[in-house]
């Protein structure tokens, strides 16, 4: 989960009028070439902030707002900014180095928890409620065959976490407590994994929910890419065949987005440098349970999706070769930036952050 507060009607229609303007923004974007834009008309555009890490690589991000945000990534890394990325903290847990963090949910500026992925005992999960001064470890696997890839959260107790196949069959986690204890789901409820078929743990994305039970998980590397989907909080799932690439362990859905229990992005491909992604992205307009390619789709792989908020079209696609935007629900894709970024998220006061390689870390500013 991460989005908190509640606001007054002043602060929401501001929130929104703010949305509206960087939502025509966007719109604008894609239909006049950059270099069109006088400096009072200037873009949205990705802002560099200065992480001090250029040693790790960034795929879990958590955008509590535009002050606040974590960052989890190689090196056992977690970094916490309260002013807007103007600094970083590294509150990284002690005697984490070797572990590598794919994954980070915030609540506010002081809770929030990590996953780190790997096989075996390499599968963890931490929280922390107090910025990240201390963390305490909550989960550790201790199945061999286990390999845990993306976290996500219905509300401030209630979250999951996604596993690939043991036994043939996806494995979840659950939590209650906000982190703070965890246990494996009965499979009785999950559909047979096709063979191949696993999580991308790219962007933090493989594992999305909304509203209280609707959680979605996508994967790849199977004969199809297939997005499974339930509304019982991990109890039950149903799977669909999405049209992104498939047939390869380099191939999938990296990445999923809802803005609601209806509408929702799938983005991905190859990850391959040297391999073209010619359908990287599709839609859904009925909660997963059918999946339409792009008309115009981003022009390579994707590993992270966000929806803006308050407006109903408009969201961002990032990948390491740059950053599209979509102004009609994901039916079309222009490229907004060439930067490489892995993953993106945005808050209900317009806090849309990006990371990826190499430390680096934006903002979306206009």
């Amino acid at each position: 989960m991460r989005r908190s507060g509640n606001a007054g009607r002043t602060g929401v229609t501001r929130r929104r009028l703010a949305a509206g303007v960087c939502g025509v923004a966007l719109a604008a974007l894609t239909a006049v070439p950059a270099q069109a834009h006088t400096p009072e008309q200037r873009a949205p555009h990705w802002a560099l902030k200065d992480s001090g890490a250029p040693q790790a690589r960034f795929r879990g991000l958590a955008a509590v707002n535009r002050d606040t945000a974590w960052l989890a990534g190689t090196g056992g890394t977690v970094l916490r900014t309260a002013d807007g990325g103007a600094s970083w903290r590294n509150v990284s847990p002690s005697g984490a180095a070797d572990l590598q963090f794919r994954d980070v949910e915030a609540f506010d500026a002081r809770r929030a928890v990590v996953l780190a992925i790997g096989e075996g005992e390499a599968s963890r999960v931490y929280r922390t409620d107090d910025g990240g001064a201390t963390w305490t470890e909550s989960f550790r696997n201790t199945d061999p065959n286990a390999f845990y890839d993306c976290l996500a959260f219905f509300d401030r107790r209630h979250g999951l976490a996604m596993g690939d196949p043991v036994d043939g069959k996806f494995r979840i986690l659950s939590t209650a407590d906000g982190g703070r204890s965890w246990r494996v789901l009965p499979a009785d409820g999950m559909p047979a994994a096709l063979d191949g078929e696993a999580g991308f743990a790219a962007s933090g994305q493989c594992l999305v929910t909304s509203g209280p039970k609707d959680v979605w998980l996508a994967t790849g590397g199977g004969a199809r890419t297939r997005v499974l989907h339930s509304a019982d909080r991990g109890l039950t799932w149903t799977a669909t065949d999405t049209p992104i690439p498939a047939g390869d362990p380099a191939r999938g859905v990296f990445a999923l987005a809802f803005r609601d229990r209806t509408h929702g992005l799938a983005v991905g491909g190859d990850y391959r440098a040297d391999q073209p992604s010619p359908q990287a992205a599709a839609m859904t307009r009925d909660g997963g349970r059918t999946w339409q390619p792009a008309a115009t789709p981003p022009p390579a792989y994707r590993s992270g999706a966000a929806w803006l908020p308050h407006g109903p079209t408009t969201a961002l696609a990032v990948g390491p070769t740059g950053t599209d935007v979509t102004t009609d629900g994901g039916r079309t894709w222009k490229t907004l930036d060439t930067g490489s970024y892995d993953t993106v998220d945005c808050t209900p006061d317009l806090g849309c952050w990006a990371a990826g390689e190499k430390g680096r870390v934006a903002r979306l500013e206009s």
